[in-house]
């Protein structure tokens, strides 16, 4: 006699896949990591740099300017505030005849000083280079055969040599400084020049080029546009549907 299939009992559920559950686990293990990493971080060196300027500057204010002597806590930022309010009036002063001249006597008297003159020299040269409106380093991006032939380098394009030093390279070719930085931390490198021709100027910016650097080559510029093209438009306020109209 043939069985029913109809009274037969049904069949028990499929065990969950424990290999399953665990790689969705880890799956939004990373995801988090992924988002509170990078918050994490910033939040951190913005939080050392504001306490680091306010212990170089507090100490220099008069303890009746402090906020914390007329509140009950202390605020931070407060030294940062200082600060930058004391750099722009500096600014300021050194722009006229008067704070010029001020200047011009400070800088006689460091010239006079055998080991404070390189360092001071070195420095405000490094400072007039990098925060300078007018100059023209580290604006390209270019492409160098190194450390052999066919093998190519991303660098940064510095400025062209003057004086002694252009007349100096040999060949009389117009030559350009490099900076080739190492992964993945993009401010250590090396530096040298090489004829013009030989670097491949490309339209990469120097922040596409540094987080490719960092990234080891797997944050690539279209992935970085794609980035921002899609906050860009999570930020953009939502259009509301115009009504239609009566017919």
């Amino acid at each position: 006699m043939t069985p029913d299939p109809t009274s037969l009992p049904p069949l028990p559920p499929p065990a969950p896949a424990r290999g399953a559950a665990w790689q969705r686990l880890r799956t939004y293990f990373l995801t988090g990591v992924v988002i509170a990493g990078p918050v994490a971080i910033t939040t951190y060196i913005t939080w050392w740099f504001i306490s680091s300027v306010d212990g170089w500057v507090k100490p220099i204010i008069p303890a009746m300017y402090l906020p914390e002597t007329h509140l009950p806590f202390a605020i931070p930022g407060f030294g940062l505030v200082v600060a930058f309010l004391m750099l722009t009036m500096l600014g300021f002063l050194t722009a006229n005849l008067v704070g010029r001249s001020m200047l011009d006597y400070s800088e006689r008297l460091l010239d006079r000083m055998p080991v404070v003159r390189g360092l001071y020299k070195g420095v405000k040269q490094i400072f007039e280079t990098v925060f300078s409106q007018s100059g023209t380093s580290f604006k390209k991006v270019g492409l160098v055969q190194y450390p052999a032939k066919g093998m190519w380098s991303l660098v940064f394009i510095s400025a062209e040599p003057k004086g002694d030093l252009a007349a100096s390279l040999p060949g009389g070719a117009d030559h350009v400084g490099v900076f080739l930085p190492c992964a993945p931390n993009p401010t250590t490198g090396f530096f040298f020049y090489l004829p013009r021709a030989d670097v491949i100027e490309i339209t990469m910016t120097p922040d596409e080029a540094a987080k490719l650097v960092m990234s080891a080559g797997l944050i690539q510029p279209e992935v970085q546009r794609r980035l921002a093209a899609i906050a860009a438009e999570g930020r953009a306020p939502a259009r509301e549907p115009a009504l239609a109209g009566p017919e």
